[in-house]
């Protein structure tokens, strides 16, 4: 099972030395990453994608890191949104795809093979192409031949899990420009703010005791992790803390939303990481002078972390199921972990969540002695691979 130090999370020393390309500085860069990614897009010339016609379909195409960046597209425009928008992580392109659509390529490096492929096909049927990415890439050259729109990431961002913010905003602007998404300028810049002051409060001086983050990792070390979403909003928060769990604390987690969902979390509470321990009755308390050598290992538990759209205190369709969700889990001996955004837009509710569950994630990470950024298989991965990073 796995061992948090909470002595390590307030060791600036600890952090600094375990975080090899300083994850906890680029997730704080956050709001800043808002504001410059405002600035290139327009001197890009955002406005003008698509000749500013909407389109009659977008599909979007981005992997790894980069893939939240449909995820939001796709679930900010889906209430009302005049036209489909379609995630696609590779080729081939879908054969309607044609000079009538909007092809939006996301790529940090530029180089990602999957995304450039998309970009690259969409350009030779004439649709009209966004690429985000690096300045001098292949993704830029592609869509500077298609006379596309290509949004430039700012220097220094060297991974896609912390450059989220970069990667995104161009997009949204974009969408918001062609009428696909309601996020204004306004809606940003309350963005902004929200990921400044979480930012705050989860910073690496903060304490345990009063930082949020770290206290949601120790809370959460040594669980069999689920997220869970009661709405839209916080869905793409629970589907980035699966992704950011595992890939950044090496910790697998599932995620769901409710009200879909909900069956499927209260059923794990009769299973074995619970008190009943799968038997249908609550077993006996945790013995205090268990000897982990000589006796068996204790069992993990469960941890829930309920992620919500809204405020707290606020009224929705899904507040009685997510409480009676939590009720159960607390009665079952699970460990319960809630983060309400404050108010503001759907966009800056969703800037909160994502940033707890990074700062989380990445504490979950250097509490346990690893480096957020650097694992072995990953790069084993990679070398099979070849070059096919987001």
């Amino acid at each position: 099972m796995p061992y948090l130090d909470e002595s390590w999370l307030d060791d600036a020393r600890h952090l600094e030395r375990c975080d090899s390309r300083d994850s906890l500085r680029a997730l704080a860069t956050a709001g800043a990453q808002v504001r410059e990614a405002m600035t290139l897009a327009r001197e890009a010339g955002v406005e003008r994608t698509a000749d500013g016609e909407r389109p009659r379909a977008v599909l979007v195409g981005a992997l790894g890191g980069s893939a939240v960046v449909a995820d939001v597209l796709e679930t900010f425009a889906q209430p009302g949104a005049p036209v489909p928008v379609i995630t696609r992580r590779d080729v081939p392109l879908p054969g309607w795809v044609g000079p009538l659509d909007l092809v939006v390529a996301v790529s940090l490096s530029g180089r990602a093979a999957g995304p450039l492929a998309l970009a690259s096909e969409a350009a030779r049927r004439g649709a009209s192409l966004l690429t985000v990415g690096a300045a001098d890439s292949p993704l830029a050259d592609v869509c500077a031949r298609a006379r596309g729109t290509h949004i430039p990431v700012g220097r220094g961002r060297t991974s896609s899990r912390t450059a989220m913010w970069s990667l995104l905003t161009p997009v949204l602007m974009a969408a918001g420009h062609l009428g696909l998404v309601d996020v204004t300028n306004s809606h940003l810049e309350q963005a902004i703010t929200h990921l400044d002051r979480e930012a705050e409060v989860c910073r690496p001086s903060s304490e345990h005791f009063v930082n949020p983050a770290k206290l949601a990792a120790l809370q959460l070390a040594g669980t069999v992790p689920m997220a869970l979403a009661d709405g839209p909003v916080a869905a793409v928060a629970a589907r980035r803390a699966a992704s950011m769990f595992a890939r950044t604390a090496r910790v697998p987690m599932t995620w769901g939303e409710l009200p879909d969902a909900a069956a499927s979390v209260v059923a794990t509470l009769d299973g074995p990481f619970t008190a009943g321990g799968g038997s249908g009755a609550a077993s006996a308390p945790d013995d205090i002078f268990a000897d982990p050598f000589l006796d068996a290992p204790r069992q993990p538990g469960l941890g829930l972390l309920s992620l919500h759209s809204d405020p707290e205190g606020a009224v929705s369709d899904l507040a009685g199921v997510a409480a009676g969700v939590q009720d159960s889990a607390f009665a079952a001996g699970a460990t319960v972990v809630e983060v309400h955004p404050g108010d503001g837009p759907p966009i800056a509710r969703l800037a909160e969540l994502v940033q707890r569950v990074d700062f989380t994630a990445t504490y979950l990470a250097l509490g346990q002695g690893l480096d957020p950024n650097v694992s072995r298989h990953v790069t084993q991965l990679r070398d099979h691979l070849g070059d096919r990073r987001a």
